[in-house]
């Protein structure tokens, strides 16, 4: 039943009220005080809106039509948009905080850079083909939502319930989905590239053929997670549970897999080049035919592995030491060997050297290495970024130094080596003390435990007047 207020407006009874969600303490009107709602039809809506009105905050539009419509910085919050139709609508800048958006299309519309859905309900909305870049639904709902193939590149989904959702094809590259409820989601060749999924709850979910290159996934839960084929380089798995898991030829290259738990994991076929598995659980795991070219295995629990015809060249085994082939020099020289295979068989070497009769490390740093192969001289490189020609933040020495890493890393990724291969860096500072600075940049770039040797200095001056200059040996 609906009633008229004193003013004529129209509002809607409390039973209804209750019915879609909205019930509370009763007021004059019989509704949730502080809670009544506009009953207002599409019409009305475009007319007001055309006049350059904007605000519509807790209107009910359920069932609406509203197709194509151009609403761009309406403020909707807390309205009932339940049923409506806003597919193709221009919803750029619009407010839906709050809103009850359950069962509504919005396939091609156009929510980027939404004001907010912080909280909203879009459980069952069909969102396919949506753009919804750099959108804020934190907190909001959207269990059993079609989000197929949209775009929500940049898009805050934090601590949101994305329950059993359809994100199949969808682009969430950069999007931040921190302790969200990703449960039975499907995400079948979603772009997830450099998602931060930290905390997220991924049980049972479908990421087949995803892509979760430089993705951030620590402390993730994904059990009984279907991987078979998804991407993984460079992402950080960091203490992750996939124990059991079926990882078969996924692309783990340069993945951060630290304590994880890789328990009797199959991960046949799959790419673990240069990956980080250091003190990781391989107890029982399948690694027949894996690649674990320079993998770092240094402390893994590996009893009752299969590493059956695994490529383990230069890998930094669970005792620390390299990873010899089981081939003698006789047996090499006697044999015509490809300039291929000769790289392979004198591949690096690589130990680290530790002794308690010299002071102990206290950063990103070793004693000594000690090291065979082909060597690799980089010289010094200051903030100068390529694109301008020029040095960078000429003030800020972090800034600085970033610079100069990222210049570093473009060398040796050149001369086909990766910061795993360094094994002596010499710091040059205009100020000893910006060395905390450029240590905590620095540190970034090696973990402790196989960082290379080091040296730091103060000089009177360095090129251009710059703040920081590093170079470094690498050995290949």
């Amino acid at each position: 039943m609906l009633t008229a207020d004193e003013n004529g407006l129209t509002r809607i009874d409390a039973d209804l009220d209750r019915a879609f969600g909205f019930g509370g303490r009763l007021g004059k009107w019989g509704v949730a005080e502080g809670r009544s709602r506009l009953f207002m039809k599409a019409e009305e809506l475009l007319e007001k809106y055309a006049a350059g009105q904007r605000n519509f905050q807790k209107a009910d539009l359920r069932e609406e039509n509203l197709k194509g419509a151009d609403l761009s910085g309406i403020d909707l919050y807390g309205s009932n948009l339940s049923g409506a139709d806003l597919s193709e609508a221009n919803l750029t800048q619009v407010n839906f905080n709050s809103a009850n958006l359950i069962k509504a299309s919005l396939t091609n519309a156009n929510l980027s850079s939404l004001v907010g859905a912080s909280s909203a309900n879009l459980s069952w909305a069909d969102l396919s083909g949506a753009d919804l870049s750099w959108a804020n639904f934190s907190s909001a709902t959207l269990s059993y939502a079609n989000l197929e193939r949209g775009t929500l590149t940049g898009a805050n989904f934090n601590n949101a319930k994305l329950f059993g959702v359809n994100l199949d094809e969808a682009n969430l590259s950069s999007a931040s989905l921190d302790s969200a409820d990703l449960r039975v989601a499907s995400l079948h060749k979603a772009n997830l590239s450099k998602a931060n999924l930290n905390k997220a709850d991924l049980t049972e979910a479908y990421l087949l053929e995803a892509d979760l290159t430089m993705a951030n996934l620590s402390e993730a839960k994904l059990t009984e997670a279907k991987l078979q084929k998804a991407k993984f380089q460079k992402a950080n798995l960091h203490e992750v549970d996939l124990s059991q898991m079926n990882l078969t030829n996924a692309n783990l290259e340069q993945a951060k897999l630290d304590r994880a738990d890789l328990q009797y994991a199959c991960l046949r076929g799959a790419n673990l080049q240069r990956a980080n598995l250091r003190f990781s659980n391989l107890i029982g795991a399948n690694l027949i035919e894996a690649n674990l070219r320079r993998a770092n295995l240094t402390r893994c629990d590996c009893y009752g592995w299969n590493i059956k015809n695994a490529d383990l060249t230069g890998a930094i085994m669970p005792d620390g030491e390299l990873y010899q082939p089981e081939t003698s020099d006789q047996e090499i020289s006697s044999k015509e060997t490809s300039p291929q295979e000769f790289q392979k068989v004198t591949s690096m070497t690589r130990k680290i050297i530790r002794t308690d009769k010299a002071p102990a490390p206290v950063g990103p740093y070793n004693q000594a290495i000690a090291a065979t192969g082909t060597m690799l001289f980089v010289a010094g490189q200051i903030a100068i970024d390529i694109r301008l020609n020029d040095i960078v933040y000429t003030d800020d020495v972090a800034k600085q130094t970033e610079q100069v890493m990222a210049n570093i890393e473009a060398i040796l990724t050149e001369a086909g080596a990766t910061w795993l291969d360094v094994v002596k860096t010499t710091v040059f500072l205009k100020d000893m003390n910006d060395f905390a600075a450029v240590n905590a940049v620095y540190g970034k770039y090696f973990d402790e435990a196989t960082a290379p040797a080091r040296a730091c200095v103060e000089v009177s001056r360095l090129p251009k007047d710059v703040l920081v200059e590093i170079d470094c040996i690498a050995v290949i």
